[in-house]
């Protein structure tokens, strides 16, 4: 699966443009999820020095991404579009602005180790009913 995760906020402490503490179990978690063969996409608002001394700080704790800020792989935002951020494809996005906020780390983990599987059941299972409609429990 291609997970796209947010930097500031959802790695690390929101105290942007510096680079906040880890969030607790961020790095490891996300660590495990590309030793479990998810491809990790760094989705930012960071752009320039700004950007490089993010990718410093996660590479320094031993996370690597295949791509920044783009579908491609790493290193090609850089020669690219330096200044730019732009809109990435993704199954999954983590981001700390998400409805609701951004869950634990411990739950992040569980819910995409097993997303996967809800993904394939939800599938052969499409309900006619709208995505709100069942949120809310109505019926047409």
């Amino acid at each position: 699966m291609r997970i796209a995760v947010d930097f500031d906020g959802t790695i690390v402490e929101h105290k942007y443009p510096s680079i906040g503490k880890e969030k607790p179990f961020a790095v490891e978690t996300l660590k495990q999820l590309s030793a479990d063969g998810h491809e990790l996409i760094l989705w930012t608002v960071r752009s320039g020095d700004l950007l490089h001394e993010a990718v410093k700080w996660c590479a320094e704790r031993g996370l690597k991404f295949y791509a920044v800020n783009s579908n491609k792989p790493q290193g090609s935002l850089f020669a690219s579009n330096p200044n730019g951020s732009p809109k990435v494809s993704a199954d999954l996005f983590i981001d700390d602005s998400n409805l609701g906020g951004i869950p634990d780390w411990g739950e992040i983990y569980a819910l995409v180790s097993g997303k996967e599987k809800a993904m394939k059941h939800r599938r052969s299972h499409r309900s006619h009913r709208s995505w709100f409609s069942r949120l809310l429990g109505k019926k047409r």
